[in-house]
């Protein structure tokens, strides 16, 4: 493969600070998903979400200004 062709790799680390500012969307280990704005997180993964919507089985259940999540919680993030 020539050097043109190799995909870019990024970080985990890397990731997430692209995506700061981003509509994400974030399953937590319970099933529960959350979509909103990322605004910040730390080492921990613990994040804050900004314009935030939370689904359950699918539906959408609440409405919040601001979300705190433990990032123990969190079984993963992307970016929609």
């Amino acid at each position: 493969m020539s050097e043109h062709n190799k995909p870019s790799r990024t970080s985990p680390t890397d990731f997430l600070n692209i995506i700061i500012g981003k509509r994400v969307f974030v399953r937590l280990n319970s099933g529960i998903d959350y979509k909103g704005v990322l605004s910040c997180l730390d080492g921990y993964m613990n994040i804050a979400l900004e314009m935030t919507e939370e689904y359950v089985d699918g539906e959408l259940r609440n409405r919040y200004g601001d979300a705190f999540i433990r990032g123990n919680n969190v079984l993963y993030i992307s970016i929609i």
